[in-house]
Protein backbone atom coordinates (compact mmCIF):
# COMPACT_ATOMS: atom_id res chain seq x y z
CA UNK A 1 0.00 0.00 0.00
CA UNK A 2 1.34 3.37 -0.83
CA UNK A 3 0.00 6.24 1.38
CA UNK A 4 0.83 10.46 -0.06
CA UNK A 5 0.19 13.11 1.33
CA UNK A 6 -0.11 16.07 -0.67
CA UNK A 7 0.77 19.70 0.45
CA UNK A 8 3.35 22.16 0.57
CA UNK A 9 4.43 21.45 4.16
CA UNK A 10 2.31 23.58 6.28
CA UNK A 11 1.53 22.40 9.78
CA UNK A 12 -2.03 20.58 8.77
CA UNK A 13 0.14 18.70 6.07
CA UNK A 14 2.31 17.59 8.83
CA UNK A 15 -0.21 16.67 11.29
CA UNK A 16 -2.03 14.62 8.52
CA UNK A 17 1.01 12.71 7.37
CA UNK A 18 1.66 11.74 11.45
CA UNK A 19 -1.83 10.92 11.90
CA UNK A 20 -1.45 8.41 9.01
CA UNK A 21 2.14 7.02 10.05
CA UNK A 22 -0.27 6.63 13.69
CA UNK A 23 -3.14 4.43 11.92
CA UNK A 24 -0.57 2.29 9.97
CA UNK A 25 1.46 1.59 12.99
CA UNK A 26 -1.77 1.21 15.18
CA UNK A 27 -3.05 -1.64 12.41
CA UNK A 28 -0.19 -3.28 11.50
CA UNK A 29 -0.59 -3.02 7.71
CA UNK A 30 2.69 -2.89 5.12
CA UNK A 31 2.24 0.85 4.12
CA UNK A 32 4.91 3.48 2.26
CA UNK A 33 4.12 7.25 3.40
CA UNK A 34 5.57 9.60 1.02
CA UNK A 35 5.37 13.41 0.98
CA UNK A 36 4.30 15.09 -2.25
CA UNK A 37 5.01 18.84 -1.54
CA UNK A 38 5.77 19.74 -5.54
CA UNK A 39 2.78 22.12 -6.48
CA UNK A 40 2.54 20.49 -10.63
CA UNK A 41 2.69 16.85 -9.04
CA UNK A 42 -0.22 17.88 -6.84
CA UNK A 43 -2.05 19.65 -9.47
CA UNK A 44 -1.14 16.51 -11.35
CA UNK A 45 -4.01 14.89 -8.95
CA UNK A 46 -6.63 17.29 -9.10
CA UNK A 47 -5.88 18.64 -5.63
CA UNK A 48 -6.89 22.09 -5.47
CA UNK A 49 -7.51 22.24 -1.66
CA UNK A 50 -4.16 21.01 0.65
CA UNK A 51 -3.76 19.12 2.71
CA UNK A 52 -4.56 15.52 0.43
CA UNK A 53 -3.90 12.38 0.96
CA UNK A 54 -3.48 9.82 -1.73
CA UNK A 55 -3.84 5.79 -1.33
CA UNK A 56 -2.41 3.54 -4.21
CA UNK A 57 -3.02 6.96 -6.32
CA UNK A 58 -6.80 7.53 -5.68
CA UNK A 59 -6.63 10.80 -3.92
CA UNK A 60 -9.29 9.95 -0.83
CA UNK A 61 -9.31 13.44 0.75
CA UNK A 62 -8.86 17.20 0.25
CA UNK A 63 -8.85 19.87 2.24
CA UNK A 64 -8.61 18.80 5.65
CA UNK A 65 -6.44 17.17 8.07
CA UNK A 66 -7.74 13.50 8.86
CA UNK A 67 -7.90 12.26 12.32
CA UNK A 68 -5.98 8.48 12.92
CA UNK A 69 -9.26 6.85 13.07
CA UNK A 70 -10.79 8.33 9.93
CA UNK A 71 -7.48 7.11 8.28
CA UNK A 72 -8.26 3.39 10.18
CA UNK A 73 -11.39 3.31 8.15
CA UNK A 74 -10.56 4.55 5.12
CA UNK A 75 -7.17 2.15 5.09
CA UNK A 76 -9.52 -1.12 6.27
CA UNK A 77 -12.01 -0.48 3.16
Amino acid sequence: MKIEILGAGCPKCKQLAANAEEAVRELGVGAEIGKITDIDRIMDYGVMMTPAMAVDGTVVSAGKVLSKDEIKKILTK
